[in-house]
């Protein structure tokens, strides 16, 4: 609906709902809504639902109205008296959590807050100005203060990326300007923006050319600074066609792109995602943050400080109205989703949060007070008892050289995942085989490296009983750094090697408890190693004759093989072999240590289909859809 057709709408239907059918009701109340007025569009949805609509969401936006007005207790009622008569399931199922979380504001009012906020009067008007990011002394935002070509959805101007000079939170005014024509073109929308940590690249959502085609031309695109102006925009390839991507943020470091998008397989409206850069610099690797974040509403506007945190705005979790503002840590392997309460929150939209320290930075909100649209306010958190943390993992890919001396492993895949097989992290490691990780409190993980030519290791490790007490800290930040190395073996074609402590009874080959625990072992690096195909041999001792001594290791390494096929692994992938006495390691063995040294069982790669494990890059059409992302552009931001 464009914005000719909205006025047309509200002038023939929009002064008497009493009087409209409750189709024109429904239809007045989803123009209002679709433009963010919501409770604008309270009567209409009333009118129509009692008229007897049969559209379940009447009875749901009525309710979400009554909440932006802070109406709480009436929206409660509106809910328990549709519920026992829904008829649309996942209607239902929204109602059913919108009660939910309705019954949790009084808690949340309880919640105590040492926050501060200010309108950021110097900048806004009354026209929006929202997600705004600071870096090397510029604040970033977007905002349609310059008019322009209007929307048709919301019959608003089309929006534009600015920036200005700034020291923290007092602006330059004179500084003032939209960015270069290359970024904000005349026909789009162009939308948040991030700003890389060296100031030198900027990710942006860019869409809606004035089409009502819903969301499906939002993108993100990239563009580098360099010689005093930005780059031609490209899209990212981690785009969908059909999907929303917008809101993105870098990680401190850079190597992680937060964004959110409406892509299929999510968990409700718009989901928070991640992706990760590669050794090429293209952001590959895309995955959901998972339910514990993402709701079945919409989830957005991404940040995540120098803590660790990460920031978001929802209206799927418990809050005040619509969009609150969140943080959610992670500790003891689970993620705690904290709403940042009043007055960081209102019963309207507050969303874009972006920290230029730790207690101090900048959000968007279109709450009552301020001088028009979404406007850009100010933060500080006073909190007293306020201490941070931070945990990381530094560690080195190793291997041997033919001397079996130490050296480093470079060019190195390594994962930091949980105990359930979550990948949290990624790193490839560089000529030195350093990687570093953020990990989280009382949490253990499994570290696993992967490189092309070498078998791919799993190596535990844990924060539990490593927690620093807070009460005892006197600085505000503590930086605790553990560090590991991973020891990594190149594969070589029919090499032994040795799988120690499997013991059989005398003269039998069934598997003990405590071979099983060694197989278990060899289980798991096939698993790890999908491209491996190996034989499992079996050797006896001297001490009987030769025809027994084959006889028994065949049905040894046969009872060890069905094991392991049992567990999982294709029978192609493995095959039996008894050796018996035919290639002792102590020859004439007198002692019964030598003969234990005998008796062993061994595994070797018989053969070996390598991928490129550390570079999973997926097709890409665009040929360096840009240049290599850590490579030195020499100018950041100006």
């Amino acid at each position: 609906m464009n914005n000719a057709e909205f006025d047309a709408v509200i002038s023939k239907l929009g002064d008497s709902p009493e009087k409209n059918t409750p189709e024109e009701n429904i239809m007045v109340g989803d123009a209002f809504r679709k433009s963010n007025r919501l409770v604008e569009a309270i009567p209409f949805y009333q009118a129509a639902i009692d008229k007897g609509t049969p559209e379940d969401a009447a009875h749901l936006y009525v309710a979400q109205g009554l909440k932006v007005e802070q109406k709480y207790d009436e929206a409660q009622k509106v809910l328990d008296n549709y519920l026992p008569k829904a008829r649309d399931i996942k209607t239902k199922n929204l109602a059913e959590k919108e009660l939910e979380n309705l019954r949790k504001i009084d808690e949340l009012k309880e919640n105590e807050s040492y926050y501060r906020v200010k309108n950021l009067e110097e900048i806004n008007t009354e026209r929006a100005e929202y997600s705004p990011v600071y870096s090397n002394n510029y604040l970033y935002f977007t905002s349609n203060r310059d008019g322009g070509k209007i929307y048709r959805t919301t019959g608003t101007p089309f929006t534009d990326i600015y920036r200005v000079a700034s020291r923290g939170a007092n602006v330059n005014l004179s500084t003032l300007t939209a960015l270069d024509p290359i970024i904000n073109h005349i026909d789009t929308n162009e939308g948040s923006v991030a700003i890389s940590p060296d100031g030198s690249s900027m990710i942006f959502a860019k869409g809606n050319d004035g089409k009502a085609k819903g969301y499906s031309e939002v993108n993100l695109f990239f563009t580098r600074y360099r010689n005093g102006k930005w780059s031609e925009p490209v899209p990212l390839s981690i785009n969908v066609a059909e999907a929303w991507d917008s809101t993105p943020a870098f990680s401190p470091d850079g190597t992680t792109l937060y964004f959110s998008s409406t892509r299929p397989g999510g968990y409700g409206g718009a989901d928070l995602y991640q992706a990760k850069v590669n050794r090429r610099g293209r952001w590959v690797d895309v995955r959901n943050l998972g339910p514990e974040i993402n709701t079945a509403g919409d989830d957005v506007f991404p940040f995540v400080s120098e803590d660790g945190s990460l920031y978001f705005a929802s209206d799927g979790h418990p809050g005040f109205g619509k969009l609150d503002m969140f943080r959610a840590v992670r500790e003891g392997g689970h993620v705690q989703i904290e709403n940042l309460g009043k007055p960081m929150n209102s019963s309207a939209d507050d969303f874009g949060l972006f920290q230029f320290d730790l207690t101090k930075g900048f959000f968007t909100s279109n709450r009552r007070g301020g001088k028009g649209d979404d406007d850009i306010y100010t933060f500080v958190n006073d909190d007293p008892d306020l201490k941070v943390v931070n945990y990381f993992l530094t560690g080195t890919t190793v291997t041997t050289d033919d001397a079996g001396l130490e050296i480093i492993l470079p060019n190195t895949k390594v994962s930091l995942t949980t105990d359930n097989g979550e990948v949290l992290d990624e790193a490839f490691t560089g000529g030195d085989g350093v990687f570093n990780f953020r990990v989280y409190p009382e949490e253990h993980y499994d570290l696993i490296s992967e490189k092309t030519d070498y078998f791919t290791v799993r190596k535990d490790f844990t924060t539990i009983g490593k927690t620093v007490d807070k009460s005892t800290l006197t600085e505000f930040i503590t930086n605790v750094t553990f560090e590991t190395k991973i020891m990594m073996d190149p594969i070589v074609l029919e090499k032994a090697i040795v799988l120690e402590n499997i013991y059989y009874d005398l003269d039998k080959y069934d598997i003990r408890p405590d071979a099983a625990l060694v197989l278990d072992s060899l289980v798991q690096i096939m698993n790890d190693n999908p491209d491996i195909y190996i034989e499992l041999g079996s050797h006896t001792d001297s001490r009987a004759d030769d025809d027994y001594n084959k006889r028994l290791s065949l049905q040894r390494a046969q009872s060890a093989v069905r094991y392991i096929i049992n567990e999982g692994i294709d029978a192609e992938r493995i095959v039996a072999k008894g050796y018996g006495e035919t290639q002792l390691i102590i020859k004439n063995a007198q002692t019964e240590e030598q003969h234990q040294k005998n008796r062993r069982t061994e595994f070797k790669v018989l053969r070996y289909n390598p991928r490129d494990r550390n570079d999973d890059l997926p097709p890409d059409e665009q040929v360096d859809e840009y240049d290599r992302f850590f490579k030195d552009s020499g100018d950041g931001n100006g």
